[in-house]
């Protein structure tokens, strides 16, 4: 329990503990996405053979309500293998797919065709080129990555 009111000076649990009791209105909900991911411009996306090998890719995708969002082709590789394996990992990566921070596990949903505006949107506010149609026009699936 807390004992007295919050102070700037603790730290830790304890100052959670206080702050969660002496405002019940406020909700802070820390991102579920993990810091070394958010703000990158890529990220490398681990999916698995049925085999078991991990097959990394990099990609564009988006953030918002601590999950990540990536768009694709229901005919590309990534797309069968999640399929049979939803279980993924993701780490932060260059353009040419070089890992460069700490890797994570993740599960990753094909999104029904109702819920691939949302995921669009996060792609369009971050990239630029995703807006352009006639680019990404046989673009017909998105990914959603949720973190546990």
């Amino acid at each position: 329990m807390c004992a007295g009111d919050f102070e700037p000076s603790m730290t830790g649990e304890r100052a959670n503990r206080c702050i969660y009791l002496h405002s019940p209105t406020i909700t802070l909900m820390p991102s579920q996405i993990p810091a070394a991911i958010q703000n990158q411009k890529y990220i490398s996306l681990t999916t698995f053979r049925k085999n078991g090998t991990g097959v990394p890719t990099p990609v564009w995708f988006g953030e918002d309500s601590g999950k990540l969002y990536v768009m694709t082709r229901s005919d590309m590789g990534k797309t069968k293998r999640l399929r049979n394996n939803p279980q993924v990992r993701i780490a932060p990566c260059t353009f040419r797919g070089k890992v460069t921070g700490p890797e994570f596990t993740a599960t990753a949903r094909i999104l029904p065709p109702e819920e691939h505006q949302r995921a669009r949107q996060t792609l369009n506010r971050k990239y630029w080129m995703a807006r352009i149609p006639l680019v990404w026009w046989r673009t017909d699936t998105y990914i959603e990555i949720s973190f546990s």
